[in-house]
Parts: C-alpha cells; sequence; structure tokens
C-alpha cells in the first residue's frame, strides 16, 4: 500500500457536496481514507479574481502507483463535471492535486511529485501541518511545518467547522 497526500478544493456551486462526493469516488475506487485535515476557507491563488475556495487534504493508502492513481483522479474531476480549460489557476467545481506519493520524487511530463508549489502555498501547507507537520518533502528535505515557517505566501486561511463523513 501506497501513503499519498492529496488536495482536495472547490470554489464553484455547493463546495462541500464537491468535497464530499469526491471523498465518495475515491471511496469507490478502492481509494482509502486513513486522515483528513480540517476544511479550510481560502483566498484563490495564482488568479486571485475569483471566489474563494474550500480545501482539506486526505491522506489516503492505495494500491495503485503514481499513474494510476493519477489517472483515478482525474476520471473522479471529469465525473464530476470539471472543464479543464487553456488558463491555469481558473474556477472549479473540483480540483484534485495528489502533493506526496510515500517519498518519491516523480518528474512526469503530466505528473510531478511532490506537487511543484507545496512550499509556495499557505492553503496546502496548514491543512498538511494538521496531518503530517514532520514528513520531510523529498526533494527539498524539509518538514512540511518548516516549509510553513518559511513560506512566503501570506494568504488568508481560516479554518471551518465543516466536516466530511467517510
Amino acid at each position: 500500500m501506497s501513503n499519498v497526500y492529496i488536495l482536495l478544493g472547490s470554489n464553484l456551486g455547493d463546495q462541500l457536496s464537491n468535497l464530499q462526493e469526491a471523498c465518495s469516488f475515491l471511496k469507490a475506487k478502492s481509494i482509502k481514507v486513513i486522515a483528513c485535515s480540517p476544511i479550510y476557507r481560502t483566498k484563490a491563488w495564482g488568479n486571485v479574481n475569483q471566489d474563494d475556495f474550500l480545501n482539506v487534504i486526505l491522506n489516503v493508502e492505495t494500491k495503485l502507483d503514481a499513474n494510476q492513481l493519477l489517472t483515478e483522479l482525474l476520471a473522479i474531476e471529469i465525473l464530476m463535471g470539471r472543464v479543464r480549460g487553456q488558463l491555469q489557476w481558473m474556477p472549479r467545481l473540483i480540483d484534485i492535486d495528489i502533493l506526496y506519493f510515500n517519498d518519491e520524487i516523480i518528474q512526469l511530463p503530466n505528473l510531478k511529485i511532490p506537487h511543484p508549489y507545496i512550499a509556495e502555498r499557505r492553503f496546502t501547507l496548514i491543512p498538511l501541518n494538521d496531518l503530517a507537520p514532520n514528513f520531510i518533502h523529498p526533494k527539498l528535505n524539509l518538514s512540511n511545518n518548516t516549509l510553513l515557517q518559511q513560506c512566503v505566501d501570506k494568504s488568508e486561511v481560516v479554518k471551518t467547522n465543516l466536516i466530511l463523513n467517510f
């Protein structure tokens, strides 16, 4: 079994329902959620002229390899109505990113693990610290906690009282 951290985000429609539906699809694909961060409301990153996001990080276990997992996650996004355009960081019903896959470093045209923006995003680092503050980023050789302390992103990340059901 592989130990994986994935980020789910939504800023269109019923955001909580979108996150919940994505979790249901994960379960249906035999991707087992073993831990869940609190859900955070965050400002958009990259393209800031859009609604706030709900973000959550899941620690999951899977028998899939990284490429197979990516294929399944992209399929979930499509099933949920995600439309990918040519522009990055646009509003979306659901976004599912692989952050870490075990302690592997994968550099393929369609898959980069660890996710290349982990160290630059508070909305990723704060929930990662809820789940795995001492996990060492395999490329940067720094813990998630240290990455958060060094992060120059000062965007607002607010913990909500919302809960996902598994």
